[in-house]
């Protein structure tokens, strides 16, 4: 008896496509993702390519950058299954992800299974019933538009890496790569690096008042002295550590303390109040890049962690297609929203419209809606059956979804201006008058501080010339700071507004150069290694296009064209790689000029009587004839010479004993080795 076979990428998904189809009619196979892909390894070229000039790199350039295929490793015996299923089946339904890389696995499919049946490319959004139905009354052909551009991303990623990291290997460290994004991803982080290592710092005093109206407390900081502004972080020149503006008041120590002990015997009394009321509005709902920062800033999970699990979420029919930059909702799921606020929260709470979304990025272009729970009803996450990470991002999703149709939150701001004597102090309250969404719903943010920004500080009661008590008077001493590491979110956040990049790829950006060791991860902040920092300076060097924001951000506008049938992929790929100025022959060219020895010596501008390279087992000090590891966990910003004088004289002085084991008699050492400092029993021996 002949049936309908569906092919999806995924046994999670098979399973829960299987429950709204009939049994007797449609058989849901998975391929368990791409059964075609570029040979990884010499081993994988076919014989009759492995004597060509462009075989090691997979990719025909010379006749018309046709790519070999090869079936990895394992997926053989799942296409000898999938052919027998086949055999029996009167049609093929093809359900992979509706992005570039679902219709890609779609087109690898019947390139592989040559099927003799009519074919369908059957599309959803989300995975239930309805969707499921509605796709195949609604299938169409495979697109060739989109499958090119995913060919095409695939072979220009390919071209780099392969051509460029062979260079890396030689230059500084066998083992290393470049990516067309990666590159770009871990730049921004060296980037970052060197911004903290220009800043100046910068001391800067205050003074802050607790101080009383009818025996109720708050806080009050000093604004002004003279008429004057008091000099703050930000009126300092991170690089020069100067001030910016001539017309404040830097406070010293000195200076403080003595303003603190004429304050304490002044009057205080209140200037003016100020009241303001404001509305705050909820976030769009999430896109992929959304949902990557506040799950890395609320669960602490890392953007790899967040797309496995909101897959899942997918597969098992909970919610729409994670990889998508629109925030758009369909008017199904506006209602859908709408009905859990007026259910859970009340008719007070629902906004006054139904509240839409339209996309920021110009180059939005993946899916058609945002990330949103699924179906036409929105699973309450309590009666989810989830537990643990999973119902922690699927509660996410929903209670942002959600809030996007709640009535905006009504808050008012108090600003209280206090005299006393020639200075000012101000002190700020807010109070929230109508919670509105914000019962739902708060969004994260990158600075914990800036967090606090969602609470109620509620001031006493003020008028005009009312006399308050001080209470206690501090004079504070602070320190400017450098800009912040990146963290994934926030990293996220620049790839998407730089246009590097595509929803679907942050995740793996952060993953390739956390993994190539290129950069480390210090509690949530990403900290590059000095090996990060060598490459980049090649590469920018040598290679700027290739680390160009706006080179890498045109790239991805060309990619986009080719799926809209804009763009020709073929002059494209010539341009790129065989064009006069293309990489090919920069490459070739440059590969002469480049001094090894000079690729592989960081420059540090803070450093200035050592030098430090790479080598064989990562990143060394060299002072004269002495050499010594650098520990991994000191950051190329927090190196200077006081401590690099420090790792080095150890490593002269060598190991002194901490101790004796009281069983052996034998000397306990606290060795200080790549990866930070380990205890050793025994002698040390000089290899």
């Amino acid at each position: 008896m002949s049936y309908n076979l569906v092919i999806v990428e995924s046994p999670t998904k098979a399973r829960t496509i299987r429950k709204f189809l009939p049994k007797n009619e449609f058989v849901v196979e998975a391929s368990m993702g791409h059964v075609r892909d570029l040979p990884e390894s010499a081993s994988q070229i076919p014989k009759r390519y492995k004597e060509e000039s462009w075989a090691q790199i997979g990719v025909n350039y010379e006749d018309g950058f046709a790519p070999i295929y090869v079936t990895p490793k394992g997926k053989s015996k799942i296409l000898t299954e999938l052919r027998a299923k086949m055999k029996k089946a009167s049609a093929l339904y093809l359900a992979t992800d509706e992005d570039r890389e679902g219709e890609s696995i779609a087109w690898h499919l019947v390139a592989q299974l040559k099927p003799k049946i009519p074919v369908y490319r059957m599309v959803f959004h989300e995975i239930t019933k309805s969707a499921i139905l509605g796709a195949l009354k609604n299938c169409r052909e495979i697109d060739q538009r989109l499958v090119r551009a995913q060919e095409t991303r695939r072979i220009l990623d390919r071209l780099v890496g392969y051509t460029v990291s062979p260079l890396l290997w030689k230059k500084i460290a066998y083992g290393l790569s470049a990516g067309r994004v990666q590159s770009v991803g871990l730049r921004l982080c060296v980037e970052r690096e060197h911004e903290r290592i220009r800043h100046v710092k910068s001391e800067y005093w205050d003074l802050d008042a607790k101080v009383a109206k009818d025996k109720k407390e708050f806080q009050a900081r000093l604004t002004q002295v003279g008429g004057k502004k008091v000099a703050a972080s930000k009126d300092f020149d991170e690089n020069t550590g100067k001030l910016k503006n001539d017309k404040v008041v830097l406070l010293d120590g000195k200076k403080a303390k003595k303003l603190k002990e004429d304050l304490e015997k002044e009057d205080w009394t209140v200037k003016s109040v100020e009241e303001k009321p404001f509305q705050s509005h909820p976030a769009a709902p999430f896109i992929t890049s959304t949902l990557q920062q506040e799950s890395n800033r609320k669960l602490h999970l890392s953007a790899r962690d967040t797309m496995r699990i909101a897959q899942r979420l997918y597969e098992e029919g909970l919610i729409t297609y994670m990889r998508t930059d629109s925030p758009n909702l369909s008017s199904q799921a506006i209602a859908a929203a709408r009905s859990c606020v007026e259910d859970l929260y009340g008719k007070d709470y629902l906004s006054k419209t139904p509240r839409q979304y339209k996309s920021k990025s110009k180059g939005a272009q993946e899916a058609h809606e945002a990330i949103r729970p699924a179906g036409q009803t929105f699973v309450i996450p309590k009666e989810s059956g989830l537990t643990g990470k999973e119902l922690a991002l699927y509660e996410l999703i929903w209670k942002r979804t959600v809030a996007t149709q709640m009535a905006e939150a009504q808050k008012l701001t108090v600003t209280a201006k206090i005299e006393t004597g020639d200075s000012l102090f101000q002190a700020s309250g807010t109070r929230i008058m109508f919670p509105g969404f914000l019962r739902a719903y708060v969004e994260g943010h990158d600075d914990p501080d800036a967090a606090l920004g969602d609470k109620e500080v509620i001031l006493p009661d003020m008028k005009e010339g009312q006399k308050l008590d001080l209470k206690e008077l501090k004079a504070l001493s602070h320190e400017t700071k450098p800009p912040a590491r990146f963290t994934e979110a926030s990293l996220i956040k620049v790839l998407e507004s730089e246009g590097i990049g595509r929803p679907s790829t942050y995740a793996s950006i952060i993953s390739t150069i956390l993994n190539r060791g290129y950069v480390t991860q210090n509690g949530n902040a990403l900290v590059p290694t000095y090996t990060g920092m060598a490459v980049v300076q090649l590469l920018s060097k040598h290679f700027t296009d290739l680390v160009d924001y706006a080179f890498t951000s045109k790239m991805e506008e060309s990619l986009d064209e080719i799926a809209e049938g804009k763009q020709e992929h073929l002059p494209y790929l010539e341009g790129f790689y065989l064009g006069a100025k293309g990489l090919k022959k920069q490459v070739e060219k440059k590969e002469k000029d480049i001094d090894a020895d000079e690729s592989r010596a960081v420059k540090l501008p803070q450093i200035k009587k050592a030098e430090v390279r790479i080598g064989r087992y990562g990143a060394y000090l060299v002072q004269e004839d002495s050499n010594a590891s650098i520990p991994m966990d000191v950051a190329p910003a927090d190196l200077d010479d006081e401590q690099a004088a420090k790792i080095i004289q150890v490593q002269k002085e060598g190991p002194k004993p901490i101790g004796e084991d009281p069983e052996t008699g034998e000397k306990i050492y606290c060795l200080t080795g790549r990866f930070g400092p380990y205890v050793q029993l025994g002698e040390v021996t000089e290899e």
